[in-house]
């Protein structure tokens, strides 16, 4: 299913968004003389690359985030009180954006709000605003988030963060009850669609009786689960063109950078890439990043295999491999995906494998590239 045009606008990065590239010398770039250190060619390349299987700035290239989006434009038609779930840094803001920009209210206020960054006590001001002299300090009226984002979307981020006072307060708002700011006397009613997004299991804070199982099943009216990087590699080169055209569009990713890249875990998701990418562009030399700038390292990262060991858990990987190009009939872009790997990296390991035979390291057939 095409998206539509509204996901374009929704996920870019946005007129404001600061670019290391006007911090970088300019190199006449206002009379259009280019760099020499930087070919043109791999400007270009860089550029469609960055610009390939992406909405407007959100990759949708693997089938997870294809999925997501497909059920986010369903989602979208409704007034449903929706929960998105999924680790931090994996692009839950993205999809809660996504939900808003295709709905109705997409003309109408955003609101966005941390639940996790704010003391319990300002939460309550936050949301439901307070009237003049409420408390020391409170010189004039205040409207809440609520308010502000009436006819709109509220997205309240890291719901899970919420005190027991206030998962209260704000089960009573989202059942459609009127209610009173701080020090007020008038209740006031509001129509604002509510966005949820947590990387905790709530399904286990209610049975831990830290989180209100009734709260939890008004926000759970529909859920939208957004799978972490490490489940996804086909996203990774995109995101990655996508993260260092908005640094320094001259630069472009070199072949052992982009199998850096898909080879890592990503612990930190597409945070930590966004920050990899923006890292190893300032600091590198070259119009071409290496893996070496790349400088991917995981915390508390195990030492080097043995020969013997790595040999072993190559052939255990070959195997598996081969039993996956068995079950897709020889389609390497179905093996890939059952192996839940890119095609780029399925056919790099075939490659290795049929070059450690041709070398004699190894007795099994070679498998066909």
């Amino acid at each position: 299913m095409a998206m539509t045009a509204k996901v374009h606008t929704l996920v870019s990065g946005g007129a404001g968004r600061f670019n290391f590239y006007h911090t970088l010398p300019r190199h006449d770039r206002e009379n259009g003389a280019p760099d020499p250190r930087y070919p043109q060619d791999h400007i270009r390349a860089a550029q469609a690359q960055s610009d390939s299987n992406t909405v407007g700035g959100a990759v949708v290239r693997s089938e997870q985030m294809q999925a997501v989006f497909r059920l986010v434009e369903k989602i979208a038609r409704t007034n449903a009180t929706v929960l998105i779930g999924g680790e931090s840094g994996s692009g839950k803001e993205v999809v809660a954006r996504a939900v808003h920009n295709l709905s109705l209210r997409c003309e109408r206020p955003w609101v966005d709000i941390n639940c996790g960054a704010l003391p319990d006590h300002l939460m309550e001001s936050e949301l439901f605003g307070y009237e003049k002299g409420a408390f020391s300090g409170a010189d004039a009226q205040k409207a809440g988030m609520f308010e502000l984002a009436s006819g709109g979307t509220l997205f309240l981020d890291e719901i899970g963060e919420l005190d027991a006072k206030m998962q209260v307060k704000l089960l009573r708002v989202l059942d459609g009850v009127p209610y009173y700011r701080l020090g007020g006397t008038r209740k006031v009613a509001v129509d604002a669609r509510i966005v949820a997004a947590t990387n905790k299991n709530l399904e286990h804070a209610v049975a831990a009786g830290t989180f209100r199982g009734d709260l939890f099943h008004r926000l759970n009216q529909v859920s939208i689960h957004v799978p972490p990087l490490r489940e996804r590699p086909e996203d990774v080169a995109p995101l990655a063109y996508r993260f260092l055209h908005e640094v320094d569009p001259r630069l472009d990713l070199g072949e052992d950078a982009l199998n850096a890249l898909e080879d890592y875990g990503w612990p930190g998701n597409v945070r930590e890439l966004r920050n990899a990418i923006t890292r190893a562009a300032v600091l590198t030399e070259s119009w071409e990043i290496r893996a070496a700038d790349l400088n991917l390292k995981a915390p508390g990262q195990a030492p080097a295999a043995a020969p013997e060991l790595k040999r072993q858990l190559g052939g255990l990987e070959e195997q598996v491999i081969r039993e996956a190009l068995e079950k897709s009939g020889g389609r390497q872009d179905v093996a890939a995906a059952l192996l839940g790997i890119s095609r780029r990296t399925l056919l790099r390991r075939l490659k290795e494998y049929k070059t450690r035979v041709s070398a004699g390291a190894d007795a099994a057939p070679v498998l066909a590239v």
